[in-house]
């Protein structure tokens, strides 16, 4: 069977099967939420492999560990880390669980963030085995909660204990491109407590979203000053304030008031000094009594492996022997690579087929050559050799 037979298979399989991350959201049917009805399959797809396998996680949020051993005991070993967890379907403008290919493209909910990573993977995995030609350790991770909170990840590691890769891939949409750094994100929350009275003396009472309004220009001029703080790769750090919300009726002097900020940092950056630069804003506005920081929260961290490591050297060479082109870049938006590298001390690139500019979108796709070129980067990878149609 040829790489696009089987990794084609593979991505319609895994789209037709709902794997909707909630993100707190309670109006999604319940049949659509959680990751694993499709980590089931995975495993057992695994496990009819002849390979071990195992289920991490708890209810609806499973993530799948798997470990394929290389005969050679000094062999390196690389986790392959797939999210299979997807954003809602609001607003899709085709049916996000029913594939359909049209013009070389596969549509659908999770075809390119990130199904057709997986299925790239599960592909030359068939194809490596089959011909027994194992030469590097593979640890197969198709993690839950990576479009939120990464609790995937934490589990993984949790299960891992011991069992260290010697660096780690992340399937995203990257065209192909080998990405070895990106900026973090951390979202801060603040909130102004106010004093209400009735809007005809506003003397009596304190506007809270006067307050918070004095405060989201001193983060605008925090966001400006980050100008200067320049990654040689990445470009700049930066600060947005996204969400603002505050007071009951126009006519009661508002009691509260809070607003969501999106920082993105650079590597080396972290939440302690994100908390102290916007303390330190608030202070200088002067409304650090009225205006509290409620969380300061680390949702991704920034990648920073440097380019000349040898896991991307790896992937540029595996790159060659598949006849892909060995581009090398960065990337604005953050990814579990990132976790891996923060919290566990593992290096790690960012690859996989299709383009970031289609995900999420109301008409998701991806590129089936791209699914079929991830497909031979993989068998060259685990082998050497890349993958003969």
């Amino acid at each position: 069977m040829t790489d696009h037979a089987s990794a084609i298979r593979h991505l319609r399989d895994y789209v037709a099967i709902p794997s909707v991350n909630p993100m707190g959201r309670v109006d999604i049917p319940s049949d659509w939420i959680g990751e694993t009805r499709l980590a089931e399959f995975l495993y057992a797809q695994i496990r009819q492999l002849g390979v071990d396998a195992e289920l991490v996680g708890q209810g609806q949020r499973q993530s799948v560990i798997a470990e394929l051993r290389s005969s050679d005991p000094s062999a390196e070993t690389v986790l392959v880390a797939s999210h299979i967890d997807t954003v809602p379907v609001d607003g899709m403008k085709i049916d996000p669980f029913d594939p359909k290919i049209d013009q070389d493209r596969l549509y659908g909910r999770g075809s390119c963030d990130t199904k057709a990573g997986m299925a790239s993977l599960m592909a030359a995995c068939e194809q490596v085995l089959e011909r027994g030609c194992l030469r590097r350790n593979l640890i197969l991770v198709g993690e839950a909660d990576e479009e939120l909170g990464s609790l995937g990840v934490r589990d993984v590691l949790a299960q891992l204990e011991t069992r260290r890769p010697d660096w780690v891939l992340a399937t995203e949409p990257t065209g192909l491109e080998v990405v070895h750094a990106h900026k973090g994100v951390v979202h801060v929350r603040l909130e102004a407590a106010g004093r209400a009275c009735h809007a005809s003396d506003p003397s009596a009472g304190r506007n809270a979203v006067v307050d918070l309004a004095r405060a989201t220009l001193a983060l605008e001029g925090l966001a400006h000053s980050l100008a200067e703080q320049v990654h040689p790769l990445l470009g700049s750090a930066t600060l947005s304030v996204g969400q603002f919300e505050g007071g009951a009726a126009p006519n009661v002097v508002p009691d509260h008031a809070e607003l969501i900020a999106d920082r993105r940092i650079l590597p080396g950056e972290t939440v302690e000094d994100v908390a102290h630069q916007i303390q330190a804003a608030l202070r200088r506005a002067g409304v650090e009594e009225e205006v509290r920081i409620v969380s300061c929260q680390r949702e991704k961290p920034a990648l920073g492996t440097p380019a000349d490591h040898p896991c991307v050297q790896t992937c540029r060479q595996a790159l060659k022997s598949a006849s892909v082109c060995d581009a090398v870049g960065t990337v604005a938006f953050g990814t579990d690579a990132g976790v891996f590298e923060v919290d566990a001390g593992w290096p790690g690139v960012v690859m996989g087929p299709g383009s970031i500019e289609q995900a999420h979108t109301n008409s998701e796709y991806v590129e089936i050559d791209q699914v079929e070129a991830m497909a031979r980067f993989f068998v060259s990878l685990l082998s050497g050799d890349p993958l003969k149609s």
